[in-house]
């Protein structure tokens, strides 16, 4: 027989330790499957804790809208290795040249469209890093402006499509990707939109922050439209791999395997389809995805343990027990999100807090929060989630922006210059995650359009 503990001491001693144990640099995969293998065997009859394991791991190793993470993954490794990202950044820098802070912008707008191929962060922080942070430095632009539209940008690609994140979310609360996709589309952009703005107006009120390219290096308008040609082949894969989803002519996975089909091509017409571009891509998918998988599996055991013991009836009653109502409890669920962004990866934050949050939301009622259908409010929170999530890669002291931004930046560079630098733009994305809580139809409305 097991050792009977009370719900309020285990989720003391399970999370506890499970943050003691990651504060001592263990990995985020074997400390939850590890712990959650010990505390099974405490807790539970012999014949449970054989059970628990394959039962929780299992439905994961045959989901198929799984499969898509893979292939969008190398999707975006065979773009990058084929130069694309540093022609993007060179034609959108031309294009935009004449306006001050118009490097900081075009990083931006380069960071977007890029989130729109790769759906994972690491890439395009150091890639827009490698890139983009010594042409900037070299133009004489303020390092703080510079480093934080490289990481601020980097980060839209854990919300606009095809985010690993959302695949990953829909699967752990029985969602349609789909439907995701699309309802994170006008908050990616909004989110986008205020970067440039603040970096726009900064630059105007001082123009020393990002000087405007000098009249000799500007370009005529005949000019742009020919260099902005240069990009057809990979906008228009972005524009064939979304449009299959939004349109419902195929699934996430059908269009990922299109989307990886259509990267060998604009390879192949950039010139760089050869065995050592394959090859380097197809190492990248496989270290990014049994990453992403292993953390699944740990993850999935310590929360189906917990959930089983009665932890999601203990934090609703505990949340209900505060007496904040519907909205104070969304809101206490946000802060929660951005305490445990500052610490954990973002994989481990979904599989530990999304399986409690959606039923806890589901219960409060769609009418709580003004929804006329049920399958409004789960899609809002699902997209407030990523929202919420982009945060988490910017809040000191272990966002993973700031460290992949410190690898690639100048040694004279110091880490606190580089926390600086992501503050303003952690403001910015919570101006954009309150608007989006305000006013739902920035998530709801072109989902709706398009399923009806």
């Amino acid at each position: 027989m097991g050792v009977d503990i009370s719900i309020g001491w285990l989720t003391l001693i399970m999370f506890g330790s499970l943050i003691v144990l990651l504060m001592a640099g263990l990995p985020l995969a074997f400390v939850t499957g590890g712990l959650a293998c010990v505390f099974l065997f405490i807790l539970g009859d012999s014949w449970q804790v054989l059970n628990i394991v394959p039962s929780r791991i299992f439905p994961l190793m045959t989901n198929y809208q799984l499969s898509a993470i893979p292939l969008f993954i190398f999707m975006a490794a065979m773009l990058e290795r084929a130069g694309i990202i540093n022609d993007m950044f060179d034609v959108i820098y031309k294009v935009l040249g004449g306006v001050r802070g118009g490097l900081a912008s075009a990083t931006i707008i380069a960071s977007t469209i890029l989130a729109a191929m790769v759906g994972v962060i690491g890439a395009a922080v150091v890639t827009m890093g490698i890139i983009a942070l010594p042409a900037m430095l070299k133009k004489r632009y303020n390092p703080e402006i510079a480093m934080g539209s490289i990481m601020a940008g980097g980060t839209l690609g854990i919300l606009i499509p095809p985010s690993i994140l959302a695949i990953i979310y829909a699967v752990v609360a029985e969602q349609s990707v789909g439907e995701l996709f699309i309802g994170a589309v006008f908050p990616g952009l909004l989110l986008s939109g205020l970067y440039v703005l603040y970096v726009t107006v900064r630059c105007y009120i001082n123009p020393e922050l990002g000087p405007a390219a000098s009249i000799e290096e500007r370009i005529s308008f005949t000019e742009k439209l020919r260099i902005l040609s240069r990009m057809s082949a990979p906008i228009i894969l972005i524009v064939v791999v979304l449009g299959v989803i939004f349109s419902g002519v195929a699934t996430p996975v059908e269009a990922a395997g299109i989307g990886t089909f259509g990267a060998f091509i604009v390879a192949a017409i950039h010139r760089k389809l050869d065995w050592a571009t394959v090859r380097g891509a197809c190492v990248t998918t496989l270290k990014a995805s049994a990453m992403v998988i292993w953390i699944m599996f740990g993850a999935t055991i310590f929360v189906g343990l917990y959930v089983l013991e009665g932890g999601q009836q203990f934090v609703s009653s505990a949340m209900q027990g505060l007496g904040l109502g519907p909205w104070g409890i969304l809101i206490m669920m946000q802060i929660i999100l951005v305490f445990l962004g500052m610490f954990l990866d973002w994989v481990g934050i979904l599989l530990l807090c999304v399986p409690i949050f959606v039923p806890i939301i589901k219960a409060l009622g769609a009418a709580s929060f003004g929804f006329d259908d049920p399958g409004d409010l789960v899609l809002w929170f699902g997209v407030l989630y990523l929202v919420n999530m982009q945060m988490s890669f910017l809040s000191p002291p272990f966002g993973y922006a700031l460290f992949y931004l410190r690898g690639v930046a100048p040694p004279e560079i110091p880490m606190a210059r580089i926390f600086k630098a992501a503050i303003p733009f952690l403001m910015i994305q919570i101006i954009g995650l309150v608007l989006c809580m305000v006013f739902p139809e920035i998530i709801t409305w072109l989902p709706n359009v398009v399923y009806g």
